[in-house]
Protein backbone atom coordinates (compact mmCIF):
# COMPACT_ATOMS: atom_id res chain seq x y z
CA UNK A 1 0.00 0.00 0.00
CA UNK A 2 0.91 3.09 -0.53
CA UNK A 3 1.57 5.92 2.50
CA UNK A 4 2.21 9.52 3.03
CA UNK A 5 4.96 10.47 4.99
CA UNK A 6 6.63 13.94 5.56
CA UNK A 7 10.32 15.15 5.86
CA UNK A 8 11.38 16.90 8.75
CA UNK A 9 14.96 18.96 9.83
CA UNK A 10 15.80 19.86 13.17
CA UNK A 11 19.41 21.55 12.97
CA UNK A 12 20.44 18.97 10.05
CA UNK A 13 19.04 16.04 12.28
CA UNK A 14 16.83 14.47 9.94
CA UNK A 15 13.37 12.48 9.93
CA UNK A 16 11.22 10.76 8.29
CA UNK A 17 7.67 11.74 9.81
CA UNK A 18 4.52 9.14 9.89
CA UNK A 19 1.17 10.47 11.07
CA UNK A 20 0.19 6.95 12.55
CA UNK A 21 -2.88 7.63 14.59
CA UNK A 22 -5.01 4.78 12.86
CA UNK A 23 -2.36 2.62 13.89
CA UNK A 24 -2.21 1.07 10.48
CA UNK A 25 1.55 0.99 9.60
CA UNK A 26 3.50 -1.75 8.80
CA UNK A 27 6.19 -1.05 11.24
CA UNK A 28 9.21 -3.32 11.22
CA UNK A 29 13.12 -3.01 11.01
CA UNK A 30 13.33 -3.99 7.67
CA UNK A 31 10.76 -1.29 6.30
CA UNK A 32 12.17 1.36 8.28
CA UNK A 33 15.68 0.87 7.99
CA UNK A 34 14.77 0.99 4.26
CA UNK A 35 13.07 4.09 4.38
CA UNK A 36 15.61 5.85 5.96
CA UNK A 37 18.60 3.93 3.77
CA UNK A 38 19.97 7.12 1.95
CA UNK A 39 20.82 5.30 -1.38
CA UNK A 40 17.39 2.88 -1.77
CA UNK A 41 14.69 5.09 0.45
CA UNK A 42 14.43 8.05 1.39
CA UNK A 43 16.43 9.06 3.85
CA UNK A 44 16.98 9.97 7.18
CA UNK A 45 18.72 9.69 10.90
CA UNK A 46 15.69 8.34 11.85
CA UNK A 47 11.78 7.60 11.69
CA UNK A 48 8.96 8.57 13.62
CA UNK A 49 5.73 7.56 14.15
CA UNK A 50 2.75 9.89 15.66
CA UNK A 51 0.13 8.03 17.00
CA UNK A 52 -2.86 8.73 19.51
CA UNK A 53 -2.68 8.28 23.20
CA UNK A 54 -4.74 8.82 26.18
CA UNK A 55 -4.25 11.81 28.38
CA UNK A 56 -1.91 13.58 25.88
CA UNK A 57 -1.94 15.51 22.30
CA UNK A 58 -0.05 12.43 21.05
CA UNK A 59 2.64 9.72 21.16
CA UNK A 60 5.93 9.71 19.89
CA UNK A 61 7.17 6.46 18.47
CA UNK A 62 11.24 6.65 17.60
CA UNK A 63 13.28 4.41 15.51
CA UNK A 64 16.80 4.51 14.50
CA UNK A 65 18.00 4.41 11.22
CA UNK A 66 18.86 1.26 11.57
CA UNK A 67 14.78 0.27 12.25
CA UNK A 68 15.22 -0.75 15.37
CA UNK A 69 12.81 1.06 18.25
CA UNK A 70 15.35 3.81 20.10
CA UNK A 71 15.61 5.82 22.67
CA UNK A 72 14.96 9.51 23.23
CA UNK A 73 15.62 11.75 20.69
CA UNK A 74 15.72 15.38 21.21
CA UNK A 75 15.70 16.83 17.49
CA UNK A 76 13.40 14.00 16.52
CA UNK A 77 11.37 15.24 19.81
CA UNK A 78 11.68 19.04 18.36
CA UNK A 79 10.81 18.16 14.91
CA UNK A 80 7.23 15.68 15.86
CA UNK A 81 6.53 18.63 17.83
CA UNK A 82 6.62 20.72 14.81
CA UNK A 83 4.99 17.90 12.56
CA UNK A 84 1.85 17.72 15.27
CA UNK A 85 1.78 21.43 15.46
CA UNK A 86 1.56 21.53 11.35
CA UNK A 87 -1.05 18.62 11.75
CA UNK A 88 -3.60 20.95 13.72
CA UNK A 89 -2.82 18.87 17.01
CA UNK A 90 -2.19 22.12 19.03
CA UNK A 91 -1.81 25.88 18.83
CA UNK A 92 1.05 27.18 21.23
CA UNK A 93 1.49 24.28 23.88
CA UNK A 94 1.37 20.72 23.81
CA UNK A 95 2.47 17.83 25.85
CA UNK A 96 2.88 14.05 24.75
CA UNK A 97 4.62 10.86 25.75
CA UNK A 98 7.66 9.13 24.32
CA UNK A 99 9.78 6.16 25.56
CA UNK A 100 11.37 7.95 28.52
CA UNK A 101 8.02 9.44 29.95
CA UNK A 102 5.85 12.50 29.27
CA UNK A 103 7.33 15.72 27.82
CA UNK A 104 6.17 19.29 27.15
CA UNK A 105 6.66 21.72 24.31
CA UNK A 106 5.81 25.48 22.55
CA UNK A 107 6.00 25.84 18.94
CA UNK A 108 6.39 29.29 17.99
CA UNK A 109 6.88 30.58 13.97
CA UNK A 110 10.72 29.70 14.03
CA UNK A 111 11.61 27.73 17.51
CA UNK A 112 10.07 24.75 19.08
CA UNK A 113 11.01 24.81 23.15
CA UNK A 114 11.09 21.33 24.39
CA UNK A 115 11.31 19.97 27.68
CA UNK A 116 13.68 17.34 28.32
CA UNK A 117 13.60 14.41 30.83
CA UNK A 118 15.19 15.12 34.46
CA UNK A 119 18.72 13.85 34.52
CA UNK A 120 19.00 13.11 38.09
CA UNK A 121 23.11 11.46 37.84
CA UNK A 122 26.43 12.76 36.25
CA UNK A 123 29.04 10.45 36.20
CA UNK A 124 32.47 12.04 36.08
CA UNK A 125 35.54 10.72 35.09
CA UNK A 126 38.97 12.21 34.35
CA UNK A 127 38.79 11.58 30.26
CA UNK A 128 35.08 12.00 30.00
CA UNK A 129 31.56 12.71 31.78
CA UNK A 130 28.64 10.28 31.20
CA UNK A 131 25.08 11.03 31.82
CA UNK A 132 21.29 9.71 30.70
CA UNK A 133 19.52 12.37 29.03
CA UNK A 134 16.75 10.41 27.51
CA UNK A 135 19.87 8.43 25.93
CA UNK A 136 23.08 7.38 27.41
CA UNK A 137 25.67 9.93 26.39
CA UNK A 138 29.91 9.95 26.64
CA UNK A 139 31.13 13.35 26.59
CA UNK A 140 34.80 14.39 26.01
CA UNK A 141 36.73 17.48 25.78
CA UNK A 142 38.79 18.39 23.22
CA UNK A 143 40.98 21.20 22.02
CA UNK A 144 40.23 21.36 18.34
CA UNK A 145 37.39 20.08 16.91
CA UNK A 146 37.38 20.04 13.59
CA UNK A 147 40.51 17.62 13.45
CA UNK A 148 38.38 14.78 15.36
CA UNK A 149 37.86 11.62 13.85
CA UNK A 150 34.62 11.01 15.15
CA UNK A 151 33.56 7.69 13.83
CA UNK A 152 36.63 5.99 13.92
CA UNK A 153 37.01 7.02 17.89
CA UNK A 154 33.26 7.44 18.52
CA UNK A 155 32.69 3.15 17.50
CA UNK A 156 35.80 2.47 19.52
CA UNK A 157 34.30 3.41 22.25
CA UNK A 158 30.68 2.98 21.31
CA UNK A 159 31.25 -0.93 20.90
CA UNK A 160 34.42 -1.12 23.35
CA UNK A 161 34.36 -3.16 26.65
CA UNK A 162 33.12 -0.34 28.94
CA UNK A 163 29.98 0.58 27.11
CA UNK A 164 30.12 -2.16 24.03
CA UNK A 165 28.46 -5.23 27.21
CA UNK A 166 26.01 -2.62 27.96
CA UNK A 167 24.18 -1.69 24.74
CA UNK A 168 26.40 0.98 23.75
CA UNK A 169 26.48 4.67 23.64
CA UNK A 170 26.57 7.82 22.05
CA UNK A 171 29.81 9.80 21.88
CA UNK A 172 30.29 13.46 22.13
CA UNK A 173 33.13 15.77 21.29
CA UNK A 174 33.30 18.90 23.00
CA UNK A 175 35.44 22.04 22.48
CA UNK A 176 34.43 25.11 24.45
CA UNK A 177 34.62 28.50 22.59
CA UNK A 178 33.57 30.68 25.23
CA UNK A 179 31.86 31.51 28.29
CA UNK A 180 28.33 29.57 28.08
CA UNK A 181 29.27 28.78 23.95
CA UNK A 182 30.02 25.41 23.05
CA UNK A 183 30.57 23.83 19.41
CA UNK A 184 29.71 19.71 19.75
CA UNK A 185 30.16 16.72 17.26
CA UNK A 186 28.16 13.15 17.79
CA UNK A 187 28.62 9.84 16.94
CA UNK A 188 24.61 8.36 17.39
CA UNK A 189 24.30 5.03 18.26
CA UNK A 190 21.84 3.02 15.87
CA UNK A 191 22.58 5.51 12.72
CA UNK A 192 26.24 4.03 13.33
CA UNK A 193 27.62 7.25 11.96
CA UNK A 194 28.33 10.85 12.94
CA UNK A 195 25.44 12.83 12.44
CA UNK A 196 24.41 16.91 11.93
CA UNK A 197 23.34 17.26 15.41
CA UNK A 198 21.95 15.46 18.56
CA UNK A 199 19.72 16.65 20.83
CA UNK A 200 20.26 14.81 23.46
CA UNK A 201 23.32 14.86 23.21
CA UNK A 202 23.95 18.87 22.89
CA UNK A 203 21.91 18.53 26.46
CA UNK A 204 24.11 16.26 27.80
CA UNK A 205 27.07 18.45 26.55
CA UNK A 206 25.89 21.41 28.13
CA UNK A 207 24.97 19.96 31.32
CA UNK A 208 28.58 18.61 31.74
CA UNK A 209 29.98 22.30 30.79
CA UNK A 210 28.16 23.84 33.46
CA UNK A 211 29.53 21.51 35.77
CA UNK A 212 32.79 21.58 34.81
CA UNK A 213 32.84 25.10 34.08
CA UNK A 214 30.77 26.60 37.02
CA UNK A 215 28.19 28.53 33.80
CA UNK A 216 24.43 30.01 35.19
CA UNK A 217 22.30 30.14 32.62
CA UNK A 218 21.64 29.14 29.00
CA UNK A 219 24.23 27.38 27.27
CA UNK A 220 24.68 28.13 23.46
CA UNK A 221 25.91 24.80 21.29
CA UNK A 222 27.12 24.93 17.52
CA UNK A 223 26.02 21.92 15.66
CA UNK A 224 27.03 21.07 12.20
CA UNK A 225 23.34 21.64 11.63
CA UNK A 226 22.68 24.68 13.09
CA UNK A 227 22.71 26.39 16.28
CA UNK A 228 20.93 25.04 19.39
CA UNK A 229 20.50 26.20 23.15
CA UNK A 230 20.22 24.63 26.22
CA UNK A 231 18.45 25.82 29.90
CA UNK A 232 17.95 24.37 32.73
CA UNK A 233 17.83 24.03 36.45
CA UNK A 234 20.13 22.07 38.92
CA UNK A 235 18.43 22.14 42.14
CA UNK A 236 21.06 19.52 43.36
CA UNK A 237 24.89 18.89 42.44
CA UNK A 238 24.66 17.18 39.92
CA UNK A 239 20.42 16.71 39.65
CA UNK A 240 18.85 18.48 36.75
CA UNK A 241 15.01 19.18 36.00
CA UNK A 242 13.60 22.01 33.51
CA UNK A 243 15.49 21.09 31.12
CA UNK A 244 14.92 22.95 27.41
CA UNK A 245 15.95 21.67 24.33
CA UNK A 246 15.42 25.21 22.37
CA UNK A 247 15.89 25.47 18.20
CA UNK A 248 14.26 25.29 15.15
CA UNK A 249 12.38 22.40 13.48
CA UNK A 250 11.28 22.73 9.68
CA UNK A 251 9.41 20.49 7.42
CA UNK A 252 11.40 19.87 4.12
CA UNK A 253 8.80 18.09 2.00
CA UNK A 254 6.78 15.31 1.99
CA UNK A 255 5.43 12.38 -0.33
CA UNK A 256 4.30 8.79 -0.94
CA UNK A 257 6.13 6.04 -0.61
CA UNK A 258 5.13 2.33 -1.11
CA UNK A 259 5.07 0.46 2.19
Amino acid sequence: MKTTFYKYQGTGNDFVMIDDRSGSFPASQELIASLCHRRFGIGADGLILLQNADGYDFRMVYFNADGGEGSMCGNGGRCVVRFAHDLGLFENSTSFIAVDGPHEATATTDIIRLRMSPVNAVELHDEYDFMNTGSPHYVTYVDNIKDVEVVDIGKDIRYGPVFGPAGGTNVNFVQVLDDNHLSVRTYERGVEDETYSCGTGVTACALSAHIREGWEGAITVETLGGTLEVDYNEPAAGKFDDIYLIGPAVKVYEGEVEV
